[in-house]
Formats: structure tokens, C-alpha cells, sequence
């Protein structure tokens, strides 16, 4: 192998900035058969404060690698014995993604085609200048440390995702949440209130999910089937039991035997139906129409009104008796303007999963359509919320124009694009705060990074990051 003489390589001065960042170190593994080289190196890297271990050969390096983590490998590609990349290909087959940085005194093209098909991240050619190899080592380390900020974002991300869509870390959200993981649990019947397209339904799901409950969740909305037929679909009926009853069907109890019914618009549901109710809530037994037969069942009752069942009782539209038997444990649905600081997270959140139902792309959300939404009032919640950004994806961009015409709410224009939500984080005004002069300056990240005040990398570095995540 062709010698490289250190010497030719530029006297090294330690940058102030050490590599894998703050508080940390990073650990390298050096694999080169020339002494000088490996000496070389190790010096070089050890003054920027990483950890470095050196190797003459694949087998030696492997057996450091037994014994130690490295973030990164800087290897030479013809050694005695097994190559680099004959190494490095086998590693990658045992599931190895430690990234790599090879070097050759040989510029041969198929060489470096083989190298980077095993996913080098570099492959730097002998003699080189010590700024080039530094320049590739600060690069892969500040990749391995994005991958660690997204994985760790993504984490966080999942607590705000909880229990299959309930999205948000207000205290709002937080307490309902609170309370599905006490109660899913317990036969206890629930009483889910709150506005129309709060996410009752969904607060229903989570709970019979949670609950351990071997079968199925059955949901009915009792306002959306005329009183005739609301019977015949919770309990059943026999052949002939009524007219165009040509043969016995089995209702929604009978299918979710073991399960949990959901009953959305309770207070929808006839008085006469009620007193039914009520009495399949204290025999736990269902009785077909046509029959004299009770049938017992096993179900949980989940049930969920936009209206106050105390007034309704008051008015005699709901029975009392059924009301205190439903309300063992009442659970309120926070409407969308009480968790005004959980919208920047549903926005990003149906953004993505509704881009692929639609087969398009997930469009950004800038500070000022952010505010927009954030002021608005939502009569129709999580539902209307839905809707826009359905809208917002079909068009390509965010349709401000559509909150505007509202006759239930109205945008507060005045200050809307002064200042920040008080529910924001610091990264979530970072974020919006360097995406608005980005947009400014028409994506110039050198005009951005002047006019804020940082270095173009650290621009480079946020990008990449809110990219990954």
C-alpha cells in the first residue's frame, strides 16, 4: 500500500466546538494498516474531544467493536487480510448501521462504488487536506445527533398521540386521558359529554380498547334511526314480529356480547325506548321483539350526549331514574377553543394521515395560519377542524379566507400576527419564528441565518431536523 506522510497534511488547531455536541462524546474507531496514519488520526480527533480507538487490521477493529460502541468508523479500504469493505458489507448483513468513512490511496472508480453501496457516508481519497476529513466526521456526527433529537422528538410525539388519535398535551386532553386509563379498566357505564365533533366516539373507543373486553364495540347514534326501529336494532326481533319482518335478526347487544354498546345522542333516544333501557342496564338480559325470551348479555354501556341531560330531566324529556343510572361516571369533552394549544400538533397530525389517504403532499403550517386557527372559535370542533385541513391539502395551501365567512365565529384580526400562542413551547417559536423569515427571504437560508443572527449550519441543522421529524 502506498504510504501517506502525514506531514503533508496541514498542523491541526482544536475548534472550539466539540464534536457530538455539549456535554458529550463522541466515539470513534480508527482502521488503517500505516502507523502514522492511525497515529495521525487519533491525535486530530481526541483534540476535537472525541474517544478513539485505533486498529491495524479488520480483526483487531472487530474485536474492539465486541467490547465497545463507536458512533463512527474511519477505515481504510485495502488492509492484509479481509478489506474494509469486505468487512464493512458483512456488518451491514448483521444489521450494523454504523456510519462510515473510508479512505484510499487507490482513486479507483469501481472501489468507490463498492464503498458506497454498502452506505459509506464518505469516501475520501489519500493524501488529503485535514479540514476535508474533519469536515466529513463533524457531518456524520451531526447526522447521528439528528437521528437521536428525532427519535427522542418522536417519542414526545407519541405522548401526544394517545390512545389511537386522542391528539394534544393541554390539560384539557390530559385529564381526559387521566381518566379513560382509571375507568377502562372497571364494568363501570360512562356518561361521555360534551359538543358536537369533540370526539366522543373516539373517548368511547379508547376506553373499550383499554378495558381488556374480549368482544366487539358496537356504536349506534340513537338520533339518526326513527324511533320504530331503535328497538329492533339494540335488541333484535323475531321473524314476523312486525310488519316487513320477513326473519329474526340479532341486534347490536347480541353482537357485542362481551363487548361495550355506545349510545351517541342518548338524549335523542324516545321516552318509551328509555324505560327499555333501563331495564337491560338492571337485568343485564335483552328481550327481541316478537319474544318472551330474555336473553342475557354481557355488555358495557357507553353513552354520549351534546345536550344537558340535568335540564332535559328538569323538562321531562329524559327519564331521571336512566339519567343517574347512565351518569355513574360523567366524562367532559373539552371543546376545541378550550385546547386552543393543542392545534399546531392536530394540524401536523391530520396533515399527515389525511396526505395519504388523499395521495397528495402534507403542506406546511406557517406562524400566521397557526394563529388563524388558533383564534377561531370552532363551533363544530374537531370535526370542522378536520374539514379545513382536508381543504387546505386539496388546495395546497392553507385557505384563511374560509374562517373569515363563518356566521357562529369570527377571526380576531387585530394582533393576529404579533407575538406567539401563550401555549407554545420555545421550539415551537424557534420553529415558526425561523420559517417566517425564511419565507421572507424566499428560502435564501444565508439571508435567513444573517437576518437571525446564527451561523448558515445551525439554519442548515434546524431544516434538516423539522424535516426528519
Amino acid at each position: 500500500m502506498a504510504a501517506v506522510n502525514p506531514s503533508e497534511v496541514p498542523s491541526y488547531q482544536a475548534p472550539v466546538k466539540k464534536v457530538g455536541g455539549e456535554g458529550t462524546s463522541a466515539s470513534i474507531l480508527v482502521v488503517d494498516d500505516e502507523p502514522g496514519m492511525r497515529n495521525f488520526l487519533e491525535r486530530a480527533l481526541k483534540k476535537m474531544g472525541a474517544y478513539v480507538e485505533v486498529a491495524d487490521s479488520v480483526e483487531q477493529a472487530q474485536a474492539l467493536r465486541d467490547r465497545c460502541y463507536f458512533d463512527l468508523m474511519i477505515m481504510d479500504i485495502r488492509m492484509p487480510g479481509e478489506s474494509g469493505v469486505e468487512w464493512v458489507t458483512s456488518l451491514r448483513e448483521q444489521g450494523c448501521n454504523t456510519d462510515v468513512i473510508f479512505m484510499t490511496a487507490y482513486a479507483e472508480l469501481d472501489m468507490a462504488i463498492q464503498a458506497l453501496r454498502t452506505g459509506a457516508m464518505d469516501f475520501i481519497i489519500k493524501p488529503f487536506r485535514l479540514e476535508q476529513m474533519l469536515t466529513s466526521v463533524e457531518r456524520c456526527l451531526e447526522r447521528q445527533q439528528l437521528k437521536r433529537e428525532n427519535f427522542l422528538l418522536r417519542r414526545e410525539l407519541d405522548k401526544h398521540l394517545q390512545m389511537d388519535g386522542m391528539v394534544g398535551h393541554s390539560p384539557a386532553v390530559q385529564e381526559v386521558c387521566g381518566i379513560i386509563k382509571r375507568v377502562a379498566p372497571t364494568p363501570s357505564t360512562i356518561l361521555i359529554e360534551g359538543e358536537s365533533g369533540t370526539g366522543k366516539e373516539l373517548a368511547a373507543r379508547a376506553i373499550h380498547q383499554r378495558s381488556g373486553r374480549k368482544g366487539e364495540f358496537a356504536p349506534i347514534n340513537c338520533g339518526s334511526i326513527s324511533p320504530e326501529l331503535l328497538e329492533s336494532e339494540l335488541f333484535g326481533h323475531s321473524k314476523g314480529a312486525f310488519t316487513g319482518a320477513h326473519k329474526s335478526r340479532q341486534g347490536l347487544f347480541n353482537y357485542a356480547n362481551g363487548g361495550t354498546v355506545f349510545l351517541d345522542e342518548i338524549g335523542e333516544m324516545p321516552l318509551p325506548m328509555q324505560a327499555k333501557l333501563l331495564r337491560v342496564l338492571e337485568e343485564r338480559a335483552i328481550r327481541p321483539i316478537g319474544t318472551e325470551q330474555e336473553v342475557p348479555v354481557d355488555v358495557r354501556i357507553i353513552a354520549a350526549t351534546n345536550r344537558d341531560l340535568s335540564e332535559e330531566v328538569k323538562l321531562g324529556k329524559f327519564r331521571e331514574d336512566l339519567y343517574y343510572r347512565l351518569n355513574v361516571l360523567s366524562i367532559r369533552m373539552p371543546a376545541l377553543r378550550e385546547r386552543v394549544e393543542d392545534i399546531p400538533d392536530l394540524a401536523e397530525y391530520f396533515s399527515n394521515i389525511l396526505s395519504e389517504e388523499l395521495g397528495v403532499e402534507p403542506i406546511p403550517f406557517n406562524h400566521d395560519d397557526l394563529i388563524r386557527l388558533q383564534s377561531y372559535t370552532w363551533p363544530g370542533n374537531i370535526r370542522e377542524f378536520k374539514n379545513i385541513i382536508e381543504r387546505s391539502l386539496l388546495l395546497g395551501q392553507f385557505p384563511g379566507d374560509c374562517l373569515q365567512g363563518s356566521q357562529h365565529a369570527a377571526i380576531q384580526e387585530q394582533g393576529v400576527s404579533q407575538g406567539y400562542p401563550a401555549g407554545w413551547t420555545m421550539d415551537n417559536v424557534e420553529k415558526a419564528h425561523m420559517q417566517k423569515v425564511l419565507q421572507e427571504v424566499n428560502g435564501n437560508k444565508s439571508e435567513a441565518a444573517r437576518r437571525l443572527g446564527v451561523s448558515r449550519k445551525t439554519m442548515e441543522r434546524k431544516t434538516a431536523q423539522w424535516q426528519e421529524a
